[in-house]
């Protein structure tokens, strides 16, 4: 009894040590479990690897077939005779043992990316997108392998169109997929042409992916489809004018186009806002200053007339605040000095004209340093850049 129960233990013991090295040294795994379909069969997915030879493959089959022997079930012993049957080019073959593969299982890489393979050498896309979609329901490599391939394809109208009606059932990679493709696509209108009409088929899109998209198509120079985007998110946003002139919107993700704080190191600056509206609020510690909020614009050639209200901002005529307008290339356009808030009502205003050839601009809140113990400080409740009347 006691040899029995040591031989027990010692064979339980190979075959934990084999499940533990089964994923690394298949090799060892099968000496150790010769009699294990499952390990013979990730010995054969080792052998058949694209650089393996005639001899190689031959081996492979072989112990693909053992494993089925061992275990029926035994998927990726199937996807061991698939793939290397394709490769002899028994393609009516491979396909009748992958059919029989994705019958046992769907979580099986190997089987899934042949799957979507050959239904794209088919051309047939609508196949292709189902099998792309079990894929990344199933496999956690799924994303990283295809999602580059995804946000290349849909620069094909068919393919964009034939995704749409796949997001539009709302799978679980989704939002991942968007994200991504707003992020990483090759060419951000491809990406600006699907999620337009996920919108308007009422399919979510994280705000994130939204702003994401805006920053491509801005980098990218595409104005034209970043302003169109931006527009459709921003109900009531005018090319030709400042936006949010009195600091009410909130969004979690602003994009270049909305108001963005600039926090350079030793300035506090924020947008605070309230039932009636909002401010912007800064405060620089003495001799500090710097760049404290930006807006890009879109502007089209023309003169513009900058104004707004400020308050408790008091320094001396060489270190107020001042709104400056850049073009992208950083040629300054004009500038419009912050009146002391006890003068003119706290009003300010000021004429820039925007030349041709200056696309795009920048709309800068300008601190000076100052001298005054108390530093810097003071609010903006509004301003507005607008055509000049």
């Amino acid at each position: 009894m006691a040899l029995v129960a040591m031989l027990a233990g010692v064979s339980s013991l190979k075959q934990s040590l084999a499940y533990s090295e089964r994923g690394i040294m298949p090799e060892l795994a099968h000496q150790l479990a010769p009699g294990d379909g499952r390990i013979t069969a990730l010995l054969s997915e080792k052998l058949s690897n694209p650089e393996a030879t005639a001899t190689d493959r031959a081996e492979a089959d072989r112990l693909a077939s053992l494993a089925l022997r061992q275990d029926p079930t035994a998927v990726p012993a199937l996807a061991t005779l698939g793939i290397d049957a394709q490769i002899r080019g028994e393609t009516a073959r491979a396909r009748r043992i992958f059919a029989y593969a994705q019958l046992l299982s769907r979580r099986d890489l190997r089987t899934q990316l042949w799957a979507i393979e050959d239904a794209v050498a088919r051309g047939d896309v609508a196949d292709a997108l189902r099998q792309y979609d079990i894929t990344l329901r199933t496999s956690e490599y799924g994303p990283d392998l295809l999602f580059p391939v995804l946000a290349s394809a849909i620069a094909d109208p068919a393919i964009r169109e034939a995704l749409m009606r796949t997001l539009a059932t709302k799978p679980a990679w989704t939002a991942s997929f968007i994200e991504y493709a707003a992020v990483n696509s090759p060419d951000p209108r491809t990406t600006f042409s699907l999620l337009s009409g996920l919108r308007r088929i009422g399919v979510a899109v994280p705000s994130n992916a939204k702003v994401a998209l805006v920053n491509a198509l801005l980098r990218g120079d595409f104005y034209d489809e970043a302003w169109t985007y931006y527009a459709s998110l921003r109900p009531g946003a005018n090319r030709r004018r400042s936006r949010d002139s009195r600091f009410t919107a909130q969004f979690d993700s602003p994009s270049p186009l909305d108001w963005n704080v600039i926090g350079d190191a030793g300035i506090s600056a924020s947008i605070q806002r309230g039932d009636k509206g909002g401010v912007f609020d800064f405060s620089a510690p003495p001799s500090v200053g710097g760049a404290v909020l930006r807006q890009m614009q879109l502007l089209p050639p023309g003169d513009y007339l900058l104004e707004g209200h400020s308050s408790n901002i008091e320094q001396p005529s060489d270190a107020r605040p001042y709104w400056q307008l850049t073009c992208v290339d950083g040629r300054e356009l004009g500038r419009v000095e912050i009146a002391n808030s006890a003068q003119t009502g706290a009003y300010f205003a000021g004429r820039i004209r925007v030349p041709t050839g200056c696309v795009t601009q920048y709309l800068v809140l300008v601190v000076r340093p100052s001298d005054l113990i108390a530093g810097s400080s003071g609010q903006i409740d509004r301003v507005q850049l607008a055509p000049a009347q």
